[in-house]
């Protein structure tokens, strides 16, 4: 019963981010005396393309010298060396 309310959860979220894009799909702004759409074609909204580049070539993200310590830290850890061991 629990993994139906959440599937049914997921199903309602999906149907409210569907709802809020044909929202903003549909959004006009003011231009001179008259409404124009905010996006005039579908590569405007959403760029389809760029999206299947970032999945096919994620780019590595940054990691700030803290950041990069403590991930050093942690994979020593993971291979079973401790902290004293360098």
């Amino acid at each position: 019963m629990r993994a139906y309310q959440l599937k049914r959860i997921d199903k309602q979220h999906e149907m409210h981010i569907q709802a809020w894009l044909n929202h903003i799909a549909g959004s006009t702004k003011e231009q001179g005396k008259k409404q124009v759409p905010v996006f005039k074609r579908f590569e405007d909204f959403y760029n389809y393309e760029e999206e299947l580049k970032k999945v096919e070539r994620p780019e590595r993200s940054k990691l700030s010298p803290k950041l990069q310590r403590m991930a050093s830290l942690a994979a020593k850890i993971n291979l079973g060396r401790g902290i004293a061991d360098g």
